[in-house]
């Protein structure tokens, strides 16, 4: 059909073609705006995702790879609803965790790393995405300091974000506090990014983000920070913008996610 359309544009007069424009821009703050139905949909997938994290974290413990946490999230999620995930996981222990976007190696979590994990999935045609940083053992002071740091400015910024923000206002919260905490320059990405049929949408949630917020948008609230040759924190929850704030979807604990080395992690998800 392509081919056919193709030929007959090409047999008119040059003058008499149509031109064409793409509609990415023009239907992008459409599909921000959620209705009910995409709403539940997209619940959903947070839900299932906050089951594959919990299920993938009680597996945890030192001798695991990474790759074999990555396979714990896609499995569970497969067995239990999900179509597909909606990005590949990330699952980065150690000095690896310095790479926002690392992919996971065949290589084993060690007791006294902290271990981003990344992940997220699609339900009904709709997408999670949800990051947890676990300690494998007994936290030590620096990662506690910049565990703390990176929990201050996502729960300042779900707090403070409200809509007729823009993007980069939104930002500029979690910014602010990281930079007062001494890591400013280790925030090396933007905060968060909307989320719908495609994990990465409109909304922007980042420096140079002109993208105004809005009743009806779901976006991700995700600082982090990254220290090469160390390791990194990153905590993310998908939240919907709703009476002008911000109601948090993911369901995951952020609070005292650490590993005995000796039993592995144990964790549960609210109802």
């Amino acid at each position: 059909e392509h081919a056919e359309w193709t030929e007959a544009l090409e047999a008119l007069p040059r003058e008499d073609r149509p031109s064409l424009k793409p509609v990415r821009e023009a239907i992008a703050p459409l599909r921000a705006i959620k209705d009910a139905g995409e709403l539940e949909a997209i619940t959903r997938a947070v839900r299932l995702g906050d089951e594959a994290f919990a299920h993938a974290a009680a597996q945890l413990r030192p001798g695991v790879s990474e790759r074999e946490l990555a396979w714990e999230v896609q499995r569970h999620a497969l067995e239990h609803g999900a179509e597909r995930l909606s990005f590949e996981t990330i699952i980065a222990a150690g000095p690896h965790g310095s790479m926002a976007h690392a992919r996971p190696r065949d290589i084993a979590v060690e007791a006294g790393q902290g271990v981003v994990m990344d992940l997220g999935v699609v339900v009904d045609g709709y997408c999670s995405d949800l990051t947890r940083t676990v300690f494998v053992g007994e936290p030590d002071g620096r990662f506690a300091r910049v565990y703390d740091a990176v929990l201050t400015a996502q729960t300042m910024a779900v707090e403070r974000i409200e809509a007729g923000m823009s993007g980069g206002e939104a930002h500029a919260i979690a910014a602010t506090v990281l930079a007062e905490a001494g890591y400013g320059e280790a925030f090396t990405h933007g905060l968060g990014h909307g989320v719908g049929l495609e994990v990465h949408e409109a909304p922007r949630l980042a420096a140079d983000s002109g993208d105004v917020l809005a009743d009806g948008h779901v976006v991700t609230v995700e600082p982090g920070a990254y220290f090469p040759g160390w390791g990194g924190v990153r905590i993310e929850d998908q939240c919907v913008m709703e009476g002008g704030r911000l109601r948090v979807l993911s369901r995951a604990p952020k609070l005292d996610l650490q590993v005995e080395p000796s039993v592995g992690f144990g964790v549960g998800v609210a109802s």
